[in-house]
């Protein structure tokens, strides 16, 4: 079932946001799971051993498979596994490969909104893990460095949380990977609304990478749209001397326009 969720990770219905009845419920609900280690984040059932999830909610995420290897745009069930889609055979991306394991609808919007827009550690704990758990052990092992999608310091300061950043500390203390910082040097408008020329347009140029950096670079963000975001970075880091780059994310937003 598809439940409407405001910015602030709230449901409600019909655009309303919920009251405080709602908003008290979620802190017994948040409470709750804190209070009971070893069960499912999702539903409270015992937990699979060291992990936040049960299996039955495990495999109901909405997985993105099939995917374009490229920009893991989600395809058609039934697509062959691992041919590229018609995007990326007419104009690859900077980047040579996406790592995107989970569709950005149900469960996984649900967490996404309250860790983007309320810095719920909780949320961003199982979303790194699901991450984390996703990757083959080949590509933990393949970057030299990672780069987080970086926030323009203004919007970094309005909205009080990068969450990217956030996720690719994490991520690099686990793994050793050396940590290294993009700026967005030019102030863009935000990406909602926006279609898939527009995307792309509004994002050329707005990166640079200061220094140099290693042969094998992986970026990472929390969702990917189009990859117009993305594909600036890799820009970037390809011009600071990356000579493969990777894009990752938690999440892939389905595509509806052309």
């Amino acid at each position: 079932m598809h439940v409407k969720t405001d910015d602030d990770g709230t449901q409600g219905r019909s655009g309303q946001r919920v009251g405080w009845l709602g908003a008290l419920w979620q802190r017994f609900d948040l409470g709750l799971r804190r209070a009971m280690p070893g069960r499912c984040a999702f539903c409270l059932a015992p937990a699979v051993p060291a992990r936040p999830w049960c299996q039955d909610c495990f495999e109901s995420l909405p997985w993105n498979l099939p995917a374009c290897p490229s920009c893991a745009e989600p395809q058609p069930p039934g697509s062959l596994a691992g041919r590229r889609c018609g995007r990326c055979l007419k104009l690859p991306p900077s980047f040579v490969r996406s790592h995107v394991p989970l569709r950005y609808e149900g469960e996984v919007a649900r967490l996404m909104q309250h860790f983007k827009f309320s810095a719920s550690p909780r949320a961003g704990s199982i979303l790194l893990e699901l991450l984390q758990f996703s990757l083959p052990a080949d590509s933990l092992a393949w970057p030299e460095a990672l780069v987080p999608v970086p926030l323009h310091p203004s919007r970094a300061r309005e909205r009080g949380f990068d969450q990217a950043d956030w996720l690719a500390r994490r991520l690099a203390k686990r793994h050793g990977f050396p940590l290294r910082h993009a700026q967005r040097h030019r102030h863009t408008r935000s990406q909602r609304g926006l279609d898939r020329v527009e995307r792309f347009r509004n994002l050329r140029d707005s990166f640079q990478v200061v220094g140099a950096l290693p042969p094998r670079v992986a970026l990472l963000d929390d969702v990917m749209t189009t990859g117009a975001t993305l594909d600036a970075l890799a820009q970037a880091c390809r011009a600071a001397g990356a000579r493969e780059v990777e894009a990752w994310a938690v999440a892939r937003t389905p595509l509806s326009e052309s």
